[in-house]
């Protein structure tokens, strides 16, 4: 597990003075019956993107809101990775798309029974956007409904 002195000081200043935003209360719904019964999706703040897709934008002041659909039956080896963060080692997750995107786990699960099935398409977020208005008003939405369409019970989210 890292801690903060293992950032920069650049990183450190950052994050010590960020104004984050806090949710109260925290949203959360039960699950209506067992994982092994559900449709399951995945949804990443890794940065990920088919290489027939624009990368996400890392120049983007505030940071790049939009999102990429990734088809369920996709090769994870062939996504690009556009996470602009240098707040985490990435090394790692270049050389195992699975660690930040585990979509062969998923169909692992489903292959066993573990989870019901797959959602058609998961959904690429690019992380550290320090100005989050538009993707809570406008982008969130716009995937939440997505899901919603694909019968989605269960989002399994692995921030970056």
């Amino acid at each position: 597990m890292a801690s903060l002195s293992d950032l920069s000081l650049k990183n450190r200043i950052f994050m010590a003075t960020y104004r984050y935003r806090a949710l109260d209360p925290v949203p959360f719904a039960r699950p209506r019956f067992p994982l092994r019964e559900a449709r399951v999706a995945l949804v990443t703040t890794g940065g990920v993107h088919l290489p027939s897709q624009i990368p996400f934008d890392d120049e983007m002041k505030g940071g790049d809101v939009s999102f990429r659909e990734i088809p369920k039956d996709t090769d994870v080896a062939t996504l690009g990775i556009a996470h602009k963060s240098d707040a985490f080692d990435q090394a790692g997750f270049r050389a195992d798309r699975n660690l930040g995107f585990p979509l062969d786990r998923l169909r692992e699960m489903e292959a066993s029974g573990a989870v019901g099935r797959l959602a058609p398409r998961a959904l690429s977020f690019m992380g550290s956007i320090s100005a989050p208005g538009r993707l809570v008003k406008e982008t969130a939405p716009e995937a939440a409904a997505l899901l919603e369409a694909d019968g989605v019970d269960v989002v399994l989210l692995v921030p970056l």
